[in-house]
């Protein structure tokens, strides 16, 4: 089991550990100041933040310590766009796609054979790669410069942006990505190359007979099995899914109980059959159905879905749980949970039961365990 737990705030990062009293806020970095995402590397131990600075933008900082002390890194910097280039707009506000960082939204690491590999996903839906541990980044132009990237355009945020980066780890050159809304693309050869897929994914806010469209898809988050990379779950915006090949296939569930609505998912490490999602009213309303928090449970690979309640407010909760705000830990029993409220809570139990750790905490951007701890 895990036994440390970062969270990325509007406040800034804050580190969880557990001890013989519990899970406790052991200490912060960044007070004040957004960090959108974390990284804990597993590979090394380090840790990687976005931070958003008011005046200063973006910047990356790496801690050996867990957190205690960090170091500032290099950051992706999109290249001077070619004199010459056309602006792309998009399709739905008209205007120009940003050619520059606007966040940072995904951060992970390569594979355990290609140490200093990292992964960076950003809005306006830019993917970057670093070989030497986040010292440089660099634009992966093969995916960028795809024809099919006019017709991106924003979900969660204005802009299209890459937040699920999937790299498998029985293939470190095989990476699932999800576009918000862009859809769902894949490299076979860590990134030289990238194909889209998406047959069965149904959009149905697009006008008739655009539905099924690839490049339109909005998946809030995808997240694959460990040890079955090709079982792939997704929180969609049109509601759950289901890969076996990997991503280039989906079956939809619209039995979720209490709704198929949702942002976050969390697959069970060992077990494809089991992944947990957060649901919630669709689409403007976004708060917990019936004003009672639950975090919703397949065992049965989407046979059926369970909500469980037990630990979790069921009376006035409006908390909106992020989609990255809900992680498991390698251990596939241990659960944390973030709210745009300030509140985590803990599962030991595989979400059968839930504890609050704290009510007071600013807005949960990313909840995310030290897998080697």
């Amino acid at each position: 089991m895990s036994t440390t737990l970062h969270l990325g705030t509007r406040k800034g990062h804050f580190a969880i550990e557990k001890n013989g009293k519990g899970w406790k806020v052991a200490h912060s970095s960044f007070l004040g100041v957004q960090v959108p995402m974390l990284l804990p590397d597993a590979r090394d131990s380090k840790l990687h933040a976005a931070v958003e600075h008011g005046h200063f933008g973006t910047k990356i900082h790496t801690s050996s310590d867990s957190g205690a002390t960090w170091e500032e890194r290099a950051c992706p910097t999109y290249p001077p766009k070619p004199e010459g280039t056309p602006d792309i707009l998009c399709p739905m506000r008209q205007t120009p796609v940003p050619w520059n960082l606007e966040k940072i939204w995904s951060l992970e690491a390569g594979g355990a054979d290609e140490p200093g590999v990292l992964w960076c996903g950003t809005i306006p839906g830019g993917l970057f790669k670093s070989t030497d541990g986040g010292a440089s980044w660099n634009l992966v132009e093969s995916l960028w410069n795809r024809p099919e990237r006019a017709k991106w355009f924003g979900g969660g945020y204005d802009w299209p942006g890459i937040h699920s980066i999937c790299v498998d780890p029985r293939n470190s050159k095989r990476v699932v990505l999800a576009i918000s809304c862009g859809g769902v693309w894949e490299t076979l050869d860590g990134g030289e190359t990238w194909d889209r897929y998406g047959k069965g994914l149904v959009a149905d806010f697009m006008p008739p007979g655009q539905e099924e469209d690839w490049d339109s898809q909005d998946p809030h988050r995808i997240d694959a099995c460990v040890t079955d990379p090709n079982t792939v779950w997704m929180q969609h915006h049109c509601g759950i899914y289901r890969s076996k090949d990997g991503g280039h296939t989906w079956q939809r569930f619209d039995n979720g109980n209490p709704a198929v609505f949702g942002f976050a998912v969390a697959v069970h490490p060992q077990k494809p059959e089991t992944a947990w999602f957060v649901p919630g009213v669709k689409d403007e309303m976004r708060v917990p159905v019936d004003g009672a928090l639950c975090v919703m449970r397949t065992q049965d690979d989407g046979k059926t879905f369970e909500p469980l309640r037990k630990g979790l407010p069921q009376e006035h909760a409006y908390h909106l749980i992020y989609r990255h705000c809900l992680d498991v830990s390698p251990d596939g029993r241990t659960l944390a949970m973030g709210s745009t409220t300030g509140s985590v809570w803990i599962s030991e139990d595989s979400g059968d039961s839930w504890t609050r750790l704290s009510a007071e905490l600013p807005p949960v951007f990313c909840v995310r365990f030290e897998k080697g701890s």
